[in-house]
């Protein structure tokens, strides 16, 4: 008997509205936070010798003593940091991030030299470095990119020392950089200043995430319940629990996943799971006081 080979030819499929949407949206706030960021960056923290947290920072001090380009800089510092984010954290995290990352680097070159520079009170300055670089860096995180840094860090270091939150590392990163700039400007001004301009932007992140807010419980409906589980903690490290549910009017055998999570997380796992199951049923409703592992210690628990 002979056998006969037919080929099929199969259609990739098209790229759909919403896709195009969402990455037209993901552009536009990119380039808008970017565009913040840039601003704080070349009108307020480094013509004032504030150098903020963060690979920013690093490359504000290199700009002070060297002359080098801050944003150029900001990407060659992260390089390494990207390698190291495929290896180890996965494709889908760093693609986001390096896009970001890029942008965000060559408007603040493209910029410099063309804003105005404000060189008067330094309190001012730092008060709106921290409100700008706030606004822009939320723009960006919302949808599930990151300007790279002590954030890939953070992330690469939690997977050594998971009993350890990835805020704290990054806590600690910055406070470091913050001190090194300092001892470069000879300046402990420029240390409390670049305090301000850290305190300040990381309340504006969380703001324009999620208002006044920070913990957040997912709840999530859906008949690819491990898989979803399974992409969750591996890119995030937040841990998932699984429960067994029946929808009451289709009668059909799902999932419901529990995740509870920091503010700046929610758009990465909404992302996360909607890349996996298009039409999920999804919950995310304010968590009061959250113990355990990466959140507070529970009553009695050493701080």
């Amino acid at each position: 008997m002979s056998v006969k080979k037919v080929r099929v030819k199969v259609k990739k499929p098209e790229m759909g509205v919403s896709t195009a949407k969402q990455l037209a949206a993901d552009a536009f706030f990119f380039i808008i936070g970017s565009a913040l960021y840039a601003v704080s960056v070349n009108c307020f923290t480094a013509p004032n010798k504030i150098a903020p947290g963060g690979i920013t920072g690093l490359a504000t001090v290199a700009n002070y003593l060297f002359g080098s380009p801050i944003g150029t800089t900001i990407l060659i510092l992260n390089i390494p940091l990207f390698v190291l984010s495929f290896i180890f954290l996965g494709r889908a995290f760093l693609l986001r991030t390096v896009i970001a990352t890029v942008l965000s680097s060559v408007v603040i070159d493209l910029t410099a030299g063309v804003l105005p520079v404000y060189s008067g009170d330094k309190l001012l300055a730092s008060l709106f470095a921290g409100v700008l670089s706030g606004a822009g860096l939320g723009l960006v995180f919302i949808r599930g990119g990151t300007t790279g840094g002590v954030d890939i860090i953070g992330r690469l270091l939690k997977l050594k020392f998971s009993h350890i939150s990835m805020g704290s590392f990054m806590l600690v990163l910055d406070l470091i950089i913050v001190l090194v700039a300092g001892f470069a400007y000879r300046s402990i001004e420029s240390v409390l200043y670049a305090i301000i301009v850290f305190y300040i932007s990381s309340r504006a992140v969380n703001y324009i995430l999620y208002g006044t807010t920070n913990n957040k419980m997912i709840q999530i409906v859906t008949e690819k319940g491990a898989e979803i589980a399974k992409a969750i903690t591996s890119e995030t490290t937040r841990g998932v629990t699984i429960l067994p549910v029946k929808g009451a009017y289709t009668g059909k055998d799902k999932e419901m996943l529990i995740c509870v999570t920091r503010a700046n997380e929610v758009a990465i796992i909404n992302r996360i799971v909607r890349s996996i199951d298009e039409n999920p049923f999804v919950i995310v409703s304010q968590a009061g006081d959250v113990f355990g592992l990466g959140f507070k210690p529970h009553k009695g628990d050493a701080l």
